[in-house]
């Protein structure tokens, strides 16, 4: 009963989306959950939840500042928070209900412990009860995924210094909201609070926004958010976080070097995710860890241990949900005999504030780097009939396209509807389309991608027809 072919650690989207493609491909398989619920961080106190959320904070933002404007009069709104976290939570339970259901229709195994390997082929379950059981397998798949990097100067205490796990479930909306990192998580859970009423203050130690993303994404996203109310101070190293009561401070040093303090009741601590191997025992099957306590993998996500493979957070490269997925794919496929294929360059990154930011491909600052030649086509989204329509009229499209042969590089977007924009600018790049080529592809009027056509036309030569 407890043998099987593949045994999942961590049943987040790179873990059950792993388990149920290797059930589709034949193979026995278990998952090991340590939580209740299944979904992992993305579904219980991350993408999910967070999304949730933002969408809650922009139906009110639209009531409290736009709606009027499009004819629509109503009383003055107000914020209900504990309604809203009430819809997010089940929102969450639909979702890890979903999983649930999943792992039944797929006929996978689950078992609610924390997994521990005993050797390259037997895993311990230690349950919640303190009783222990023991699977084998064949093979096994590490998701154990990513937590919160903490800071040493900055002591989470769950109620006042918080991650993002607090931040989803706070009792009341902040005074001031103070967000140590400018990347995605800070970012967006920054967006909720300021939407709802919230000072809010980002603190950042790089001299720009989502530095990972290309350089003029994070430039126009700065103003949009600056317009919209959040304050940042960029090039900041903090020092120390000293709570007091209902007060938070965060002393930092400037980019003059002068000593700066910022004062609020709340201080997000978002400044990256670590991965997690608590308790699985790799010391005890010899599974090698790098300096970042990543799990070594080689191209084929194997580990050191030949029939031990590991993806997602856990392993090198972008902490992302979907590239979890594909790994999880990836790894279940080549256990069947078949030979799949992970593009990471062709990994979009995503980031939901509004307007929502996307990219994927290389940017501008890679191919500087690479010294590639290279031409930009780039078309502002308030040109755009659609965007005039909805009241969308912040940012734009930029194209990369290489300067002899014009294939596309890279594809960056900052508009309403950016996150879903993306995937057709994913399949441009996958069969690697020429900007001639988009520009020659007809988009339907009016819609939000019509933007990427003129900015392929604008790449080609520079003439796009809308501006």
């Amino acid at each position: 009963m407890n043998n099987f072919d593949v045994i999942l650690i961590g049943s987040g989207p790179g873990g059950y989306v792993a388990a149920i493609r290797c059930a589709q491909l034949g193979f026995k398989t278990a998952i090991i959950e340590k939580y209740s619920s299944l979904g992992g961080t993305c579904l219980n106190v991350g993408c999910i939840p967070s999304k949730s959320l933002l969408d809650s904070s922009e139906h009110f933002h639209n009531a409290l500042h736009n709606f009027e404007s499009f004819g629509i009069e109503i009383g003055t709104p107000r914020v209900n928070l504990e309604k809203m976290i009430q819809r997010k939570n089940e929102v969450v339970e639909q979702n890890t209900k979903g999983v649930n259901f999943l792992m039944d229709k797929n006929k996978i195994s689950v078992f609610h412990g924390v997994g521990t390997f005993i050797s390259n082929t037997k895993i311990a379950v230690k349950k919640e009860d303190g009783s222990s059981e023991e699977l084998e397998s064949k093979y096994f798949i590490i998701a154990t995924g990513s937590k919160p990097v903490q800071l040493p100067f900055a002591p989470i205490d769950k109620e006042r210094v918080i991650t993002s796990t607090e931040a989803l479930n706070l009792k009341e909306i902040p005074k001031h909201l103070l967000v140590i990192g400018g990347g995605v998580i800070g970012l967006e859970l920054g967006s909720v609070y300021q939407r709802l009423g919230a000072e809010v203050t980002v603190v950042e130690f790089l001299d720009r926004l989502i530095p990972t993303m290309d350089g003029a994404l994070s430039k126009e996203l700065q103003k949009v958010l600056k317009k919209q109310g959040m304050k940042f101070s960029l090039s900041t190293r903090v020092t120390d976080v000293i709570r007091q009561g209902d007060k938070v401070t965060v002393q930092a040093i400037d980019k003059n070097g002068n000593e700066v303090s910022f004062e609020g009741d709340y201080c997000l601590v978002a400044v990256g995710r670590s991965p997690y191997t608590k308790n699985l025992g790799l010391e005890n099957v010899g599974v090698e860890v790098d300096e970042k306590g990543r799990i070594k993998v080689t191209d084929h996500l194997q580990t050191n241990i030949p029939n031990i493979y590991a993806i997602g957070d856990v392993v090198r490269g972008a902490m992302l949900a979907h590239k979890a997925e594909e790994e999880g794919v990836l790894v279940a496929e080549q256990l069947a005999g078949q030979k799949p294929h992970i593009d990471y360059n062709l990994i979009p990154g995503v980031v939901y504030t509004w307007p929502e930011v996307a990219g994927v491909g290389k940017t501008e600052e890679q191919l500087k780097a690479e010294e590639r030649k290279y031409k930009v086509g780039q078309f502002p989204m308030r040109a755009l009939g659609r965007s005039r329509a909805s009241g969308d009229v912040d940012g734009f499209v930029k194209i990369l396209a290489d300067e002899v042969t014009d294939e596309v590089l890279g594809i960056h977007i900052i508009a309403a509807r950016a996150a879903d924009l993306i995937a057709d600018a994913v399949s441009l790049l996958e069969y690697r389309a020429s900007a001639e080529d988009i520009s020659r592809m007809s988009h339907a009027h009016p819609t939000y991608a019509e933007a990427i056509k003129e900015a392929a036309l604008d790449a080609v030569e520079k003439r796009p027809i809308h501006m």
